[in-house]
């Protein structure tokens, strides 16, 4: 869609206006809007804020969040509440009882981020180097550590060093509150005196240690020995009732044996008079045996190979008579068929049968000729090789006569039958009917 010029130069305009004014927000957000990361504090500066308790203050403090500076009216600042070390250390501060310690700590301060506790850290440290405020805190820890150090003994400070930074931390709550500060981690490292009285108590103590042992040792010793003649007494009094007991077992033991022999030689009498009696019956059961296995021999070697051989020649006589009754059976079948097939053939079934048995008759002449032996032949020859010609003739000629011979045996010119020019001189041969087809196909 084409436009005029005005209406162009207006969306133009629109489009323009629109890009100026997304860039201009985009600036003043970025420019005024301030997020707070969670190590640092910011203090928003200009503008009156009233506080939980009623209280008025000139200031805003964000922690965690983020916040729009109002342009003009207010001012940002920051305030690092990661931690910080503080080391804390006291030389000739007086302990209850008037020993001077030497004391030396380690600390770990932050700004305290709660209530308000963050509105005195900011009245206070805003602007502040981190170097001064660790001086302050190290100067607060250690006034306090003195004041601490007056409430206990040396062995008080010395023996339970954990009690003793509890104690430190819960004095100092008061003015680090005060402060705005939070203390997170205090650690006793090192206590000792210029008079050396711990090390003197801690030699006392080590003797009064050594002597504890040594009594022990010599209780337990005694304790000992005493358990060790108790022992002794109770294990002598132990091999005296054993032994006691052993013998008493051994003469009950000699008793039971002798009566376990007495026992066992009657049970064996007994046992050789029932071995000669099973002996004896088992000799007569062995005669029997023995007889019945002559008997059984005797019928094995001779009864049974007789009627066996008796037996054995009546079915050898009835097998060698079943080849020649079966094949005089068969042959009679065939020739039974045969003449069956003739008579359905007609008067050229002799024909149409030679024909179809013409390759089986032709191979039969053949095998048969081939069969004869022929010793030393002389040939006498007039050199036109006629005599080696009629020799070599020999057996072809000897092939037809045989078939010659057969065709006659069964009444069919053989000859004629091979001198058939055609299928059509066969087919002529055969009558009509599904055995002229077959034939035809053969």
């Amino acid at each position: 869609m084409d436009l005029d010029p005005p209406t162009l130069a207006l969306v133009i305009g629109t489009a323009v206006g629109l890009l100026i004014t997304l860039f201009g927000l985009t600036f003043l957000v970025t420019r005024f809007l301030y997020i707070c990361p969670p190590s640092e504090i910011f203090i928003f500066s200009g503008k009156r804020q009233r506080l939980a308790d009623g209280t008025t203050v000139g200031f805003k403090v964000i922690h965690g969040g983020r916040a729009f500076r109002i342009p003009l009216l207010e001012t940002v600042s920051k305030m690092d509440v990661r931690l910080f070390g503080v080391e804390v250390s006291v030389t000739n501060a007086f302990s209850r009882g008037g020993i001077p310690l030497n004391v030396h700590a380690i600390a770990n301060v932050k700004i305290n981020t709660n209530g308000r506790h963050v509105q005195q850290a900011v009245e206070r440290f805003l602007g502040m180097p981190e170097a001064q405020i660790q001086t302050i805190a190290k100067q607060t820890l250690e006034g306090v550590l003195r004041e601490v150090l007056s409430q206990l003994t040396p062995e008080e400070v010395n023996e339970d060093r954990l009690k003793f930074a509890d104690t430190l931390m819960h004095n100092a709550k008061d003015d680090f509150d005060k402060l705005g500060l939070e203390l997170d981690v205090l650690k006793v490292q090192h206590v000792a005196d210029d008079q050396k009285y711990l090390a003197n108590l801690g030699r006392a103590q080590i003797a009064n240690m050594i002597r504890d042992a040594q009594n022990a040792e010599n209780e337990a010793q005694q304790v000992v020995s005493q358990a060790q003649a108790l022992a002794r007494q109770r294990a002598e009094s132990a091999q005296n009732q054993a032994e006691a007991l052993v013998l008493q077992k051994k003469n009950g033991f000699r008793g039971d044996i002798a009566k376990l022999e007495a026992e066992a030689k009657g049970i064996e009498n007994e046992a050789l008079v029932a071995a000669e009696t099973s002996r004896s019956t088992a000799e007569q059961e062995l005669q029997r045996l023995r007889a019945e296995l002559a008997k059984l021999s005797l019928q094995v070697e001779t009864v049974l190979p007789a009627e066996a051989q008796a037996k054995a020649q009546v079915a050898r006589a009835r097998g060698d008579a079943a080849p020649t009754i079966e094949n005089g059976r068969a042959s009679a079948e065939a020739l039974g068929v045969v003449a069956n097939e003739w008579a359905a053939a007609g008067e050229h079934g002799r024909d149409v049968y030679v024909l179809q048995q013409l390759d089986a008759i032709i191979a039969a002449a053949v095998e048969r000729v081939s069969k004869m032996e022929i010793g030393t032949v002389e040939i006498v020859d007039g050199g036109d090789a006629e005599s080696l010609s009629a020799v070599l003739g020999a057996f072809p000629r000897g092939v037809a006569r045989v078939l010659e011979e057969t065709g006659a045996a069964m009444g069919v010119d053989v000859r004629a039958l091979l001198r058939a020019a055609d299928a059509a001189d066969v087919r002529a041969l055969l009558p009509p009917g599904p055995d002229t087809m077959r034939g035809g196909s053969r």
